[in-house]
């Protein structure tokens, strides 16, 4: 098992919540103002600064106390969350649906292996000499492959960053699983999953209520077809 150095997962940590931290800032600014690139720096720079101070004055110990590390995943899509602020773009795209669903249920068993549910060793293949560095060879080229296709660029890179972290350096645990997820990542996925499905039900609500309602004639209350067969009996009777 090779584990990274303890020097390098302290400041992985503490660059890594830094990150995290003004990420969510950002997200609870208010939506009728757009956040300018001055604020956004200066939030950048507020959570740097909190998470170099020393032991436990700094945010960095309580988050390692409840969540430990980061994973690479959520410090690459939390880059380029802000990556976007920076830019202006206020329709994200850093967590389409289909990471969203791989996230979601590979997430659902490591927690549920860990607690003992399933109790099958999922989480410690992540530190095997043998099917974590394959996993992680087909997940950077399934990366490789998106980006030059043009299919998710950001997320993409992300999730390559995170692999090229784990390869290099190890970060942040040593096993596979901690670089690709983690709970916040994961309560990430599933907020974004259902965010869609509240707002699928929702469009099909608003296109039931704005279906127009079949025509009816003002003379017998029939609808066109109807009023037309209805004539046309009429002019028969009529005629015998």
């Amino acid at each position: 098992m090779n584990l990274p150095d303890l020097s390098l997962q302290i400041l992985y940590g503490r660059l890594g919540w830094a990150i995290v931290l003004a990420t969510l800032a950002c997200a609870l600014w208010r939506r009728s103002a757009p956040m300018s690139r001055v604020a956004l720096a200066a939030v950048m720079a507020f959570t740097l600064a909190a998470m170099v101070l020393p032991g436990e004055l700094s945010p960095a110990w309580w988050l390692g106390l409840a969540f430990q590390y980061p994973s690479g995943l959520l410090v690459g899509c939390c880059l380029l969350r802000l990556s976007e602020r920076w830019h202006g773009i206020r329709r994200s795209q850093v967590m389409p649906q289909a990471l969203a669903g791989v996230l979601v249920v590979s997430g659902t068993l490591l927690y549920l292996d860990a607690v003992g549910f399933l109790a099958r060793g999922f989480y410690y293949a992540g530190f095997g000499p043998g099917i974590a560095p394959a996993l992680a060879i087909v997940a950077a080229l399934g990366c490789v492959v998106a980006i030059v296709r043009g299919y998710a660029r950001g997320p993409a890179a992300s999730l390559l960053g995170a692999l090229a972290l784990f390869a290099l350096l190890r970060l942040p645990t040593g096993n596979l699983w901690d670089a690709l997820i983690d709970p916040l990542l994961w309560c990430w996925a599933v907020f974004t999953l259902l965010a869609a499905a509240l707002g699928r039900s929702g469009r099909r609500a608003s296109d039931r209520v704005a279906a127009p309602e079949p025509e009816t004639s003002p003379a017998t209350g029939l609808q066109p077809v109807a009023a037309e067969q209805f004539s046309s009996l009429k002019e028969q009777v009529s005629g015998k």
